[in-house]
């Protein structure tokens, strides 16, 4: 990357714009308003790197876009930056490679931060030589693979999550699918995903790896419908419905004496919403 400003200069924030199709969500959470009150109290101590658009006097955020987000929320009117004079792909891998380091990094964070550099690479004279159906070219995920310490398979396979709709993806993030049951439900197309998303709404259920790839078997056979998937998302398993087991000993302690096993339930259901709402009210008092 070439510096065009040796040291940091000061930019103000409304000069400066997110990188267009950053994967990487910036979220109003406890670590950002610590980074809020870090910002206060003490400003941006890590420069911005950021790339000049062209025909205009505005920057392109390469890294640091939490910073950016938290200086705004501080009231910050300018940060500092580093300014690199980089082409669309060579600010693409940077984005990549300036965020894949955190800690905690979501699965369709890291499928599309996989493919945006791997487009990248094969813009940069990668070879396309493609291994499968809409797989990323070769080459670049082996390039990505030795950087990340994993296999090219496993940079495919997140790449793959990039074709799930956004409800599947934020099953994904919320660790109630596999990344191999997220892979095989990518090679349906949208309705066949929103049919199967219908169908674990009804039975209350997330298909398993082996639901998931029966019907991307069916459906590579043109065998798929709505009826075959109706039938293997009703299939009762396991672990179809999580279970919480309370000690009958401790519950006597706590519920009204008389209830039967319904009116039990509905107790416990309002309570457990009753204490929800208590917590809300006290986190909503220690913010003001």
């Amino acid at each position: 990357m070439k510096n065009t400003m040796k040291k940091p200069v000061a930019i103000p924030v409304e000069k400066l714009c997110p990188f267009a199709g950053h994967p990487f969500k910036v979220k109003d959470d406890a670590e950002m308003n610590t980074l809020i009150e870090s910002i206060q109290t003490q400003g941006v101590l890590s420069p911005l790197i950021v790339r000049p658009i062209e025909n205009t006097d505005e920057y392109e955020v390469v890294s640091g876009h939490r910073r950016l987000h938290a200086a705004q929320k501080a009231g910050i009117t300018e940060v500092p930056a580093l300014i690199y004079a980089l082409d669309r792909d060579s600010a693409a891998i940077a984005v990549v490679d300036s965020n894949l380091h955190r800690e905690h990094i979501l699965p369709s964070e890291k499928a599309f931060a996989y493919k945006l550099k791997a487009d990248a690479l094969k813009h940069q004279g990668q070879r396309t030589d493609i291994t499968s159906e809409q797989i990323a070219p070769k080459l670049s995920t082996e390039v990505i693979g030795e950087q990340e310490g994993i296999s090219k398979d496993t940079v495919k396979r997140y790449i793959r999550l990039t074709y799930l709709i956004p409800e599947f993806l934020e099953k994904m993030d919320e660790g109630e699918i596999a990344l191999s049951v997220g892979v095989e439900l990518s090679f349906l197309d949208e309705s066949s995903q929103r049919e199967v998303l219908e169908q674990c709404a009804i039975n209350d259920c997330t298909p398993s790896y082996s639901q998931a790839w029966r019907m991307h078997k069916a459906d590579r056979e043109s065998a798929l419908t709505k009826a075959t998937i109706q039938t293997v998302m009703s299939e009762e398993k396991a672990n179809q419905r999580e279970m919480v087991k309370v000690p009958t000993s401790r519950l006597r302690k706590v519920l009204p004496q008389g209830l039967d096993a319904k009116k039990t339930e509905d107790f416990i259901i309002k309570a457990c919403d009753y204490y929800r709402k208590y917590l809300i009210r006290q986190r909503n008092r220690d913010e003001r």
